[in-house]
């Protein structure tokens, strides 16, 4: 069963109330961690939404703030998986987590061949002892045309090149990333987590339906 639209309440109710033990400053991610303030800021399951038009083939914030064609980003957590999210029926999905200019916790959503395409960029650097954590990723996008169909039909794909990450930066996002004590960031992204997801590889990212002892009691909808 799809628990999506259950979930959505459940994550609001944790995300909006705080928790025993817990202050205004975890729930924006700017938890204390050895006497020194985090710097990213991050509203548990809401990361800031970067969207990937592949009608029009650029990048946004929001579905508003128009980017271009280029998106340029070091992931500090993802997930691929298959599932049937947004609207958009059954698809093979990367959502990859990062940290924007701005220092907020962000995702952004990629699907069908784009995800072809970065798994042609995790192969490499598998055998390199490496993951997408150590490298700084610029996503381009590329136009394709069905000519099979009339009118053709246009849209665009997304296309990955890299390069290696500042190695102090690296390590500051990873430790962030990877925090297991408690009052840790927890990195998902509430609208398009279900109960049914076929994950293939993830990293660093938290699923509650994984984790049902860290959830709090929830109150049944009404």
């Amino acid at each position: 069963m799809n628990t999506q639209n259950k979930s959505q309440i459940e994550t609001i109710q944790s995300g909006s109330s705080l928790k025993p033990n817990q202050n205004s400053q975890e729930l924006t991610g700017e938890v204390v961690n050895n006497g020194v303030a985090r710097r990213y800021k991050y509203l548990e399951g809401h990361p800031r939404q970067y969207r990937f038009d592949a009608k029009e083939g650029v990048f946004n914030i929001n579905g508003n703030e128009k980017l271009g064609r280029t998106l340029t980003f070091q992931p500090i957590a993802w997930r691929i998986f298959t599932d049937n999210i947004l609207n958009m029926g059954t698809k093979n999905w990367a959502e990859i987590f990062f940290i924007d200019e701005k220092n907020c916790v962000s995702a952004v959503l990629f699907h069908g061949y784009s995800v072809d395409n970065i798994f042609r960029l995790i192969e490499p650097l598998y055998y390199d002892d490496l993951t997408l954590a150590d490298v700084v990723i610029t996503a381009v996008a590329e136009k394709k045309e069905n000519n099979k169909i009339q009118p053709k039909g246009v849209y665009y794909i997304a296309n990955f090149t890299y390069k290696m990450g500042d190695v102090e930066k690296t390590k500051e996002l990873k430790e962030f990333a990877q925090e297991r004590s408690a009052g840790a960031v927890k990195i998902f992204r509430q609208e398009t987590l279900t109960d049914i997801a076929n994950i293939k590889t993830a990293m660093n990212y938290y699923n509650p339906f994984a984790n049902p002892v860290d959830e709090p009691v929830l109150l049944a909808a009404g």
